[in-house]
């Protein structure tokens, strides 16, 4: 009773920050808590005015106030709304994408805080640690801020520290948020699909990551490695003797952001090539490695004296297992190819849509959302866009949410934009359809078909010694116990497993022996 009562008062602290901002439409239409919009509408206060008639404050739309009143609300509901810029099926598509726009960045906390963090981390004074140490961060999120600094062996270095008291702040928050969708499951079960209550824990278990960055180090390491000898993509080194669970120290990177069109052309690089740089680095990641950068808004994405990308801040990470990455694949050439019966097929086979939903209707809403994104000129054809329209028609269909494809779409969004900012007059998706063909063939086409079958029987040549004795004692029991394999037979088919025997007509023969002898107690 008392944390309801406690998430209820944090609620309504909640609800005054949206009304204030004029954003309460969220709370009335998902008709939950109505008692704690209304009262929140009485105990705001005066709305923040918009004076139309100035040029510099234009009227916000509807996903505009409400990144307001998240930014306004504090880190843990910066990062909600960053989540909910994913959901165009919840928001549609103009609000989430103005959600997508909320911005990361808060007032900095002072640097002797900073500083007294990295000498606790490390139990050694700062001076033992670097030679020079920035006294103004470069930078300042809703986790974390960053300062330059230079070690004691001479290398330049960014040291991102966590905020003081961050974590604590944030699991209050998340409690109350998991309230909230659990409200939400109970009032609404037809929202249930939705999985409120899964994406909420999604959000916690990514920010649970962020805020150890151990292992956002560890990620800078593994999508390092995946791009080691690649002269187009480049990841800071991570030094490790000066990271740990609150302080993170890496190579420094000097470089051009990616948006910045006039600078880079300036510095001689040619921005159609730098975005097809940018382009093919998003397809390794997604298609080849299946670990990809999730947050590559263009203050973590630089241009290197080199002409080589370099990317930064490697917290928020998104996987996708081969089996999705080959639906994903499929799906996004079945609809470049304009083969929207294919595109429709590929959901039901993935399970994407329930089976006793119509193929035929879903053809014909793929169909209607593509057309118009496909009839475009090249350059403004946007495959996320796509991907979001196919997630509003999820009611319709009874799609069930996929978490994995709603955070990538939500990062190919904010690539897109960024690449339309760096060339125009092209298309990163294009450019990389190449790669992609090549990579449907690798793993779709007749030598992969035989690998996956080569790959299967040898799993299941190492299952074989368990199989058969879970084989011989459901037969033991059928015939009374009369029926048993010799220890030793046991003994050297494991033997054989280890030592890589491949599926001999012997081992066949024992197995059919075995299953015969087992149907025939059972006749």
């Amino acid at each position: 009773m008392f944390r309801s009562l406690r998430n209820f008062a944090r609620l309504l602290k909640v609800a005054r920050t949206l009304a204030r901002n004029d954003a309460l439409f969220t709370f009335e239409k998902l008709e939950v808590a109505p008692g704690v919009a209304a009262l929140a509408r009485l105990l705001a206060g005066p709305r923040k005015k918009e004076d139309r008639s100035d040029p510099d404050r234009p009227h916000l739309r509807p996903g505009q106030r409400l990144a307001q009143a998240l930014n306004e609300a504090g880190p843990s509901f910066i990062k909600l709304g960053q989540s909910l810029a994913t959901r165009t099926d919840l928001l549609g598509e103009e609000m989430a994408a103005d959600l997508s726009e909320l911005q990361d960045r808060l007032s900095p906390f002072p640097t002797a805080l900073a500083k007294a963090a990295v000498e606790e981390e490390f139990g050694a004074p700062l001076e033992t640690l670097f030679s020079s140490f920035d006294d103004e961060p470069v930078a300042a999120a809703s986790i974390a801020q960053v300062h330059f600094a230079v070690t004691t062996e001479g290398k330049e270095v960014a040291v991102k520290i966590l905020r003081p008291g961050i974590e604590d702040a944030f699991r209050r928050d998340l409690e109350l948020i998991r309230w909230v969708a659990g409200l939400i499951e109970a009032a609404k079960p037809e929202l249930r699909r939705l999985k409120p209550i899964a994406v909420v824990e999604t959000l916690a278990e990514t920010v649970e990551l962020e805020m150890d960055l151990r292992f956002e180090a560890a990620a800078a390491g593994e999508i390092g490695e995946n791009f080691a000898g690649d002269d187009d993509f480049h990841v800071p080194e991570v030094d490790w003797q000066r990271t740990g669970k609150r302080v993170l120290t890496t190579e420094r990177l000097a470089g051009i952001p990616l948006d910045e069109r006039d600078a880079l052309l300036a510095a001689g690089h040619d921005p159609v090539q730098v975005l097809e740089k940018a382009s093919n680095a998003s397809f390794r990641q997604v298609f080849r490695d299946g670990f990809f950068h999730a947050d590559v808004h263009p203050g973590n994405l630089f241009v290197l004296e080199t002409g080589a990308i370099g990317a930064v801040d490697f917290g928020i990470m998104g996987r996708l297992d081969l089996k999705t990455r080959r639906w994903l694949g499929e799906m996004l050439m079945a609809f470049l190819n304009r083969d929207f019966r294919r595109a429709a097929e590929i959901h039901f086979e993935a399970g994407w849509v329930p089976p006793d939903r119509s193929v035929d209707g879903f053809t014909q809403a793929c169909r209607s959302i593509a057309e118009p994104i496909l009839d475009k000129p090249q350059n403004e054809i946007s495959i996320a866009r796509l991907l979001g329209q196919l997630f509003q028609i999820t009611e319709t269909f009874q799609m069930e949410t996929q978490p994995q494809l709603l955070l990538l779409q939500k990062t190919m969004l904010v690539a897109e934009g960024t690449g339309r900012i760096l060339a125009p007059e092209a298309n990163m998706w294009l450019m990389a359809r190449p790669l992609i063909e090549d990579w449907m063939i690798e793993n779709l086409g007749p030598e992969a078909k035989l690998r996956d079958a080569v790959g299967n029987i040898a799993h299941a040549v190492e299952r074989l010694p368990r199989m058969l004795e879970d084989i011989q004692e459901s037969a033991a029991m059928l015939s009374g116990g009369r029926l048993k394999l010799h220890p030793e037979t046991i003994k050297a088919l494991k033997r054989g497993s280890h030592q890589g025997i491949g599926l001999t007509p012997v081992w066949l023969a024992v197995a059919v022996l075995v299953i015969g002898l087992a149907v025939f107690n059972l006749s």
